[in-house]
């Protein structure tokens, strides 16, 4: 492998497969067609999932870019009974509070296609709960340094691993409780992070339902300037 120093650290020669054009089109457009069958969903099996299955769906969410590679996440593994039972009530007192005065009634009409409402059962039936952490800055010998686009970085991240659930066959949703400062206090995270997302990772039911939705056209979601 070539190695090259720039501005003293070293640098690998970067190496992977190319296609041709014809091919990279007819891949891409596989792997679209593929990530389209995804679908967001909340009727969660209890069958287990091995713990060597979330960690190899952790490292691909890992692969992510990150803002000069810091890197500014904790991926927390919950398999345990009690703390999903303790994460679960926890939501549902925050999730009934945002459906009974929180949102808005424009907000509440919009998910009424969606079917949800404040009780969170997948919390505790699903075999795992990855909660992602995203770290505001690193505390490095008693020293506090910033961490850059973190946001960013993170929300690549989340993507990542969930594209890798849906490679693993298996199905997830993202929650968002708010506000999530419930999730820092029981598992006990330090003050540089803050919760991000939570996503209830396992096998489908046997007979599952989601809403009939369409995805947006390529006309409503991209825009190309070609001169």
């Amino acid at each position: 492998m070539n190695k090259k120093e720039i501005n003293g650290h070293t640098h690998i020669q970067y190496q992977r497969d190319t296609y041709e054009l014809k091919e990279a089109e007819l891949r891409a457009k596989e792997y679209y067609e593929w990530l389209d069958t995804r679908r967001t969903v909340r009727d969660i099996s209890d069958k287990p999932v091995s713990k060597q299955l979330i960690e190899n769906l952790i490292m691909a969410g890992s692969t992510a870019p990150s803002g000069a590679h810091k890197q500014p996440w904790t991926f927390c593994a919950v398999s345990g009974s009690e703390t999903k039972k303790a994460i679960r009530a926890a939501a549902e007192k925050e999730e009934y509070e945002s459906y009974h005065g929180r949102m808005s009634k424009r907000w509440l009409d919009d998910l009424k296609s969606i079917g949800t409402d404040w009780k969170k059962p997948f919390l505790e039936e699903a075999p795992w709960l990855v909660i992602i952490f995203k770290k505001v800055y690193e505390i490095i010998e008693g020293e506090k340094r910033n961490n850059y686009y973190v946001n960013e970085s993170v929300g690549i991240a989340c993507g990542m691993i969930i594209s890798a659930i849906h490679r693993a066959g298996l199905v997830t949703l993202t929650h968002t409780p708010s506000p999530m400062n419930f999730l820092t206090s029981i598992l006990g995270r330090p003050e540089n992070e803050r919760p991000y997302l939570l996503l209830p990772i396992g096998y489908p039911k046997d007979e599952v339902y989601v809403p009939d939705l369409n995805r947006k056209s390529l006309d409503e979601v991209a825009a190309f300037y070609e001169q």
